[in-house]
């Protein structure tokens, strides 16, 4: 788990990237997040975590995942076109490497229980496995509307034992799920770890989470020596919703600045349709969640609700170290609409034989858009898989090839 601090795009002492980041939370959770903030870094550098975690990684979760070069997508748009196949993890996607991190640690601070927030449910079912695995109590915070749209994880979740609590507040998605699971947190902050799911949150979990999804990157270097000869690619790409399977994909080329990184965003119904979560695009710097980052917010600095077709985009904010990463330059962020992700992701499906998650094929719909050289060396982050958005897909091919199915 080697640092990228000393290239300059990593983590202050003060848990700021830049301008961004920071620990904004209620001073009654301020010693549960200290003692967190103090204690990660020698937990997860020690001999007997790294041996723990690296077996899990290996033995339990499949690592490493296959890096597959699509000869179908290559001749379609141009480049050689690898796909990371963290659809093929234990669980199903790219969430178990930081649960199977976060949970480790939560032993080692004795904390006997653990909740986690989920939108699409593939955090859900990752950080409920590891609980079961781990025996340790879990509870799983996520939207009224995503528990109606994701009805397969959520079952999963309780099949290995975990407790669902469907958020009835807000938008009743992602961000009231993150609401509260950070109230549950407060609550009850001497037995239980808050094991969030994505690169956001008071420091130090932005940092904590994309140290852990780096095995993403530092695989694909290693993979794409044995393939082509060289450890970097032309690009590299990955959906954004708080960002960690893109800053684990990212991380291990940053301080490479002949690689190319692209974040891809879920435009909904169009960045200036009022019913989108591309952050980027459409946020100011404010506060969310705990940390200074770019958010979607109207001009008294409300929250405003994000839409997209998928549930693990559809949030208001994104991770600090991103929003640090867009003001530099280093990460070019795209976006693509819930037409074009639906689109792209039925393509992959009879194009490759993968089905991808909702969240994944925006990565996949922006391919075509990329402004690199043609026969560019690409890397996708394949996030997830697609089994929890069949209902979707097919609500979809309906409603485009009635007739035709």
């Amino acid at each position: 788990m080697q640092s990228v601090d000393s290239i300059g795009f990593g983590v202050d002492e003060n848990g700021f990237f830049g301008d961004f980041g920071g620990m904004f939370v209620p001073e009654m959770l301020y010693p549960n997040i200290d003692e967190l903030r103090r204690r990660y870094l020698s937990i997860m550098e020690s001999a007997d975590f790294r041996s723990e975690y690296s077996m899990l990684l290996k033995d339990y979760v499949g690592r490493p995942s296959p890096l597959f070069l699509s000869d179908n997508l290559s001749r379609r748009f141009g480049h050689q076109i690898f796909l990371k196949r963290e659809d093929l993890n234990h669980t199903g996607s790219h969430k178990i490497n930081n649960a199977i991190g976060q949970a480790l640690i939560a032993k080692r601070l004795g904390r006997t229980r653990i909740v986690a927030e989920t939108g699409a449910g593939q955090h859900g079912v990752a950080t409920a496995t590891v609980c079961a695995l781990l025996g340790i109590e879990c509870t799983i915070f996520m939207g009224a509307v995503d528990v109606e749209r994701q009805r397969p994880n959520v079952e999963r979740i309780k099949m290995l034992g975990a407790k669902v609590v469907a958020v009835q507040s807000g938008s009743k998605t992602l961000k009231d799920a993150t609401n509260e699971a950070m109230r549950h947190w407060i609550a009850h902050p001497d037995d239980t770890h808050y094991l969030i799911g994505s690169a956001v949150g008071p420091h130090p979990f932005p940092d904590l989470v994309a140290r852990l999804q780096r095995v993403i990157g530092e695989e694909v270097r290693h993979q794409l020596s044995e393939a082509i000869g060289s450890e970097l690619p032309d690009a590299v790409i990955a959906c954004v919703g708080g960002g960690s399977n893109a800053i684990g994909a990212f991380g291990a080329f940053l301080d490479e600045p002949a690689v190319r990184l692209f974040g891809v965003e879920a435009a909904g119904d169009g960045v200036d349709s009022g019913r989108t979560a591309a952050t980027i695009a459409k946020g100011t710097p404010g506060v969310l969640h705990g940390s200074r980052t770019f958010v979607m917010q109207d001009e008294d600095g409300q929250i405003e609700e994000a839409h997209s077709i998928s549930a693990g985009l559809d949030y208001p904010g994104i991770g600090p170290q991103h929003a640090f990463l867009h003001t530099k330059g280093r990460v070019e962020y795209l976006n693509v609409t819930d037409e074009e992700a639906m689109k792209a992701g039925l393509e992959l499906s009879r194009m490759d034989g993968i089905i991808p998650a909702i969240e994944t094929a925006h990565a996949i719909a922006a391919l075509d858009r990329l402004p690199i050289p043609p026969e560019s060396t690409v890397v996708v982050c394949l996030s997830g898989r697609g089994d929890k958005d069949l209902g979707t897909y097919l609500e979809y091919i309906e409603r485009t090839e009635v007739g035709n199915v």
